[in-house]
């Protein structure tokens, strides 16, 4: 998983890419390709 500033870029990098926010935490997950997984920090 990365962990980057700003989740812009990484949510359009594939069209399944989705922003979900879980326990306050800002995530980019995709449920098909699992290596897109991001989280802001």
């Amino acid at each position: 998983m990365k962990v980057v500033s700003s989740l812009k870029s990484l949510k359009k990098r594939d069209k399944d890419c989705q922003v979900v926010k879980r326990k306050g935490k800002i995530l980019v997950i995709n449920k098909k390709i699992k290596r897109f997984k991001a989280k802001q920090g």
